[in-house]
């Protein structure tokens, strides 16, 4: 049985010095999926981006301190997808997906996401409304090629 945890860090940076890592460590989870990371690979230190005994996977935002998104794992993938393929939408850093061709007898998708807020203005539900229906329709054509699809977010 496969254990995964789904963690909104509100700054991954934050959350380490508060204790994350040695915490992660002791659920011993197969996957920690990670909202709201607020960080670019270059703020990463090798342990945030590989604690001992994972490797980690991240959707960073373009906008420095904002979103971002990732899957820390005890299994290696056989495919990582970053974003879901439209560049003003994948700016924001929302989505990773891990896939696998065989874990534990399936065929699984691991998704971590962090939804938009349209609580801003019109604008920003615009834009919600707008990922929304992309997230959709890619997760409901994923779903017929990879029926064991699990899904975290925020």
């Amino acid at each position: 049985m496969l254990r995964i945890i789904s963690a909104n860090l509100n700054g991954i940076r934050s959350a380490v010095n508060k204790g994350f890592l040695p915490w992660m460590q002791k659920q011993n989870a197969d996957f920690i999926c990670l909202q709201e990371l607020k960080a670019q690979a270059a703020d990463m230190t090798p342990e945030m981006h590989a604690p001992s005994g994972y490797t980690g996977y991240f959707h960073y935002a373009e906008k420095k301190g904002y979103s971002g998104v990732g899957i820390y794992t005890k299994h290696e993938p056989d495919n990582v997808i970053i974003g879901l393929g439209h560049a003003d939408i994948d700016a924001e850093g929302r989505y990773i997906e891990l896939q696998f061709e065989n874990l534990e007898g399936k065929k699984v998708s691991i998704v971590s996401l962090y939804l938009p807020s349209g609580s801003s203005g019109e604008e920003r539900q615009d834009f919600k409304m707008t990922w929304l229906a992309d997230f959709h329709q890619y997760i409901h054509q994923l779903k017929t090629e990879i029926p064991h699809l699990i899904i975290s977010g925020d």
